[in-house]
């Protein structure tokens, strides 16, 4: 069941950087949320909780506009997205369940498109690329590169996005222990620098910053 969230948290929706009010989406004859609001700031985490096929995913492609909802608006700065879409997706870097890279590039063509898509951050390409353990497979296709490996390739065009917006659908998926510290070292990272992070996940995850939960 959604977290219900207070008059008061739905006030401050109208000043949050990320807010809904009133997001309802139905697929097929199944009603995934109903009513469902929340209020997002810098530096704060809006995490996503629910078992598969609970909504999760659905609600963070309708925070992304890849979805239609039945009622309802999501803001960003206090203005419909849908009125402001290529501003609201250059905003953004989303780590979907697929990685999204191209099987036949390298990491390093891969990651050269992204970044002619959006702004770029002060961080050096080879620095990501050795936080991440992954400057040893610079030359490599893709397609020859673990899931565990793509998955980390992923959070590089992250790393490499100069945006303020961090949408993580289980970022945990395919990472062994040290690449499940890396992602909450990351995201706390992000978070203290004033970014903002929209994470699902099955269970609570322990990440030092304002963390609000909604239920699925």
């Amino acid at each position: 069941m959604t977290d219900c969230w207070s008059a008061a948290i739905e006030r401050k929706a109208l000043t949050a950087k990320l807010s809904a009010d009133d997001l309802t989406l139905i697929r097929g004859e199944r009603c995934l949320f109903q009513g469902l609001g929340f209020a997002l700031n810098p530096g704060e985490l809006l995490l996503l909780r629910g078992q598969n096929g609970s909504g999760k995913t659905s609600l963070m492609r309708a925070i992304a506009g890849l979805l239609s909802l039945e009622s309802g608006e999501i803001l960003w700065g206090g203005e419909p997205v849908l009125q402001q879409r290529q501003l609201f997706h250059g905003s953004l870097v989303w780590l979907a369940h697929s990685s999204g890279l191209k099987a036949d590039l390298t990491l390093v063509e891969n990651l050269e498109f992204e970044r002619a898509l959006r702004p770029q951050s002060v961080h050096e390409p080879e620095h990501v690329f050795e936080r991440l353990g992954i400057e040893r497979l610079k030359g490599l296709p893709v397609r020859f590169l673990s899931a565990g490996q793509q998955r980390r390739v992923a959070f590089a065009r992250m790393l490499l996005a100069d945006v303020p917006l961090w949408l993580l659908d289980e970022p945990f998926t395919n990472l062994d222990q040290d690449g499940r510290e890396l992602v909450i070292e990351l995201t706390e990272e992000h978070l203290a620098s004033g970014g903002l992070c929209v994470m699902s996940a099955h269970q609570d995850v322990d990440i030092a910053a304002t963390i609000k939960t909604v239920s699925l």
